[in-house]
This record gives structure tokens, sequence and C-alpha cells, in this order.
């Protein structure tokens, strides 16, 4: 019933070694950690899928890249708002409602930036903000590490499930 799978794997395997499917998913989670779009998440099925022995490996792979394209996004934003009040010479007015709820939350509210499309402006507005760097590092690891952590769950079930 599930032959596909073992197929499927094969032809990964056929064209794509550990070691480079290793350094493609840490280029993917890296870039979908930006602003730029991309999937990590289709790249680590798919290795998952052709070795799944590497699948603890492609977990934290995957955490790392993310978690630096994070920290590029997090220093954008950063750079951005000193940029902008430094050449505009206008200083940001922070007394918006959802200005004022995100600082409320603080750095936990970067558990969301596991969230497609929501998760990167977060981020970046966390830089924006000068949220404490080392704490919003910490809030955006829990977040994505909870989303890589569940994928690799999956996976492994699926895979255990078919063969």
């Amino acid at each position: 019933m599930f032959e596909w799978i073992a197929d499927v794997a094969a032809w990964l395997q056929s064209w794509m070694s550990p070691g480079a499917g290793l350094w493609g998913l840490f280029f993917s989670a890296f870039v979908s950690a930006t602003i730029l779009p991309g999937s990590s998440e289709v790249v680590m099925t798919a290795l998952v899928t052709a070795y799944p022995h590497l699948a603890w490996w492609c977990l934290l792979v995957a955490l790392v890249g993310n978690l630096t394209g994070a920290v590029l996004t997090f220093g954008m934003g950063l750079a951005g708002r000193h940029g902008y009040e430094r050449f505009q010479r206008v200083r940001i007015d922070e007394s918006k409602p959802l200005i004022q709820r995100l600082r409320r939350m603080g750095p936990p509210a970067l558990v969301l930036s596991f969230l497609p499309l929501v998760g990167d402006a977060l981020v970046l507005a966390a830089g924006w903000f000068r949220m404490p760097f080392w704490a919003s590092v910490f809030w955006i690891a829990v977040g994505k590490g909870l989303r890589y952590l569940l994928l690799v769950l999956g996976l492994i079930g699926v895979l255990r499930f078919a063969s």
C-alpha cells in the first residue's frame, strides 16, 4: 500500500547525498527565516524520507539554519530603525495599540515566529522595537524548534507505519 514511499526514497537517494542534502536543508531553512520565500519543511521531508537515520540531524541543521536567518531578520529590523531615525530625523511613534501589545507581551510573543508570513514580520518588528536580543533568540528557537520537532516526529511515525 505504501510502496510509493520506498520508491520516492530511492529516487531521492539516486541524486541527493546526505551531506549535500543537509547543506541544502541549512540553506533552505536560512532563506525561509528571512523575508525571502522558502519552504524548508519540503526539503526536510525529502531528506528524512530518503535518509530516515538522519532525522535528528535534519532537525538540528534546520533549526540552526532557521535561527541564523531569524537573527539576520532581527538585525535587519534593528538596522532599519536606526537608519530610518538617522536619515529621516524622525522618532517612531510607539503609542499605537498593536505596538503596545507587542511591547507588553515582549520576547515570549516570538514563539509565534514559526508562522508563515506573520512570523518573519514578528521577528523584524522585534528588531525594530529593540527587544532584548538573547531573550528574543531563545523564544524564536522555542517556536521554530517545536515546529521542526513536530515535523520530524510526524515523518518518523509515517515512515514507521508505512514500513
